[in-house]
């Protein structure tokens, strides 16, 4: 019987600290109502001292793990998808791993920019059909405020700090990640990049004197590209799938700015009730601000067994992503682990444990 891979727990976290446009106001030129025609943002959180990556991932996978019943030693293999790791090595994933207390699982890093979590729902998936993992933490976290040119205000006003993860659980149900599409096309123009510290523009005084180590886009060509992609990868998930729009209760897409959200909306003929939306609340955190959108959705409209959702996501690589995800009976899996047999009892018979 194929394994599925189901969505048993969600969870996100914010920083405290909130950064307006107000604010902005009084840091570069602009105004609060450019800022909002622009991009639809109000406000966005930004990491305080000793917030990193790993940490925020740390806080939202614990309420994930929560949300799931389950603990990190229950965990297979731990996933964190970032733009802005901690560090260069060790990976951000490693160190979620151990501070989780996951000693059973491995871990790896994987950057897709703001597709991230999409690319880490499809790779863990796979690992799940294989019948190679059984539980997987997917975490999304960026740091993208130590990044941004506070100078720049075509960029400073976009992006904002945040983490995400998800715990996927093999299940015979026909529910969970029905279909995944992912697509790149090699940014060789520059459109959007952080060019500095790299092996081909190793960090220098001078790379650093010219803000090599911060984002830098172009604005119009990248809108253009993320909304045909986007709607293109939605079509090819459906169709995957074996659905139509009619057929999913909510479209949770990447919180880029608010005139791709509404050109991909009106593109896809989908009403403005059944695209989910917060980018004037968080701006744009990179891979984590699908994930975020995705749990507050569901503390808002808890999902029942059999709603359908689509999830799509534009990023830089350039990179794009859509998967569709059939909500699944938790309840029944979490009876279904009752007839596990018990991993440390397992252990001390000197057997091997694979749960």
């Amino acid at each position: 019987m194929p394994m599925n891979a189901a969505i048993t727990g969600w969870g996100w976290h914010s920083p405290e600290m909130v950064l307006t446009n107000r604010d902005l106001e009084k840091m570069v030129h602009t105004t609060d109502d450019w800022i909002r025609r622009r991009t639809g943002i109000v406000e966005r959180r930004i990491a305080g001292p000793g917030e990193t990556t790993s940490t925020m991932c740390v806080l939202a996978a614990q309420k994930a793990l929560a949300e799931a019943h389950l603990t990190a030693a229950d965990l297979d293999l731990v996933i964190c998808a970032t733009t802005t790791p901690d560090y260069f090595l060790p990976a951000t994933a490693c160190l979620i791993q151990h501070r989780l207390g996951a000693d059973r699982a491995g871990a790896f890093d994987l950057n897709a920019a703001c597709s991230g979590f999409l690319y880490g729902i499809s790779v863990a998936s796979q690992f799940i059909h294989a019948r190679t993992c059984k539980r997987i933490l997917v975490t999304a976290g960026e740091v993208l405020s130590r990044f941004t040119n506070w100078e720049d205000r075509n960029t400073c006003i976009l992006f904002g700090d945040g983490a995400a993860a998800v715990v996927l659980e093999a299940t015979d149900q026909s529910a969970g990640v029905l279909s995944t599409v992912l697509g790149s096309r090699g940014d060789v123009e520059g459109l959007l990049t952080i060019e500095g510290g790299g092996t081909a523009r190793p960090a220098t005084a001078q790379t650093v004197a010219d803000k090599d180590h911060l984002i830098r886009m172009r604005g119009n060509e990248v809108f253009k590209m993320a909304v045909r992609n986007m709607v293109q990868a939605c079509h090819k998930a459906l169709a995957s799938a074996g659905l139509t729009l009619a057929d999913v209760r909510a479209v949770i897409p990447h919180q880029a700015n608010h005139r791709i959200l509404l050109a991909t909306q009106e593109t896809l003929g989908l009403p403005s009730n059944r695209m989910y939306v917060n980018v004037d609340r968080y701006a744009n955190t990179g891979a984590s601000s699908l994930p975020i959108a995705l749990g507050e959705y569901l503390k808002l409209h808890p999902g029942e067994p059999g709603d359908n959702y689509l999830l799509v996501a534009f990023g830089g690589g350039l990179t794009w992503a859509a998967a569709v995800v059939r909500w699944a009976d938790i309840a029944a899996i979490r009876q279904a682990r009752s007839d596990e047999p018990d991993a440390v009892a397992v252990a001390q018979r000197g057997k091997v444990v694979t749960r």
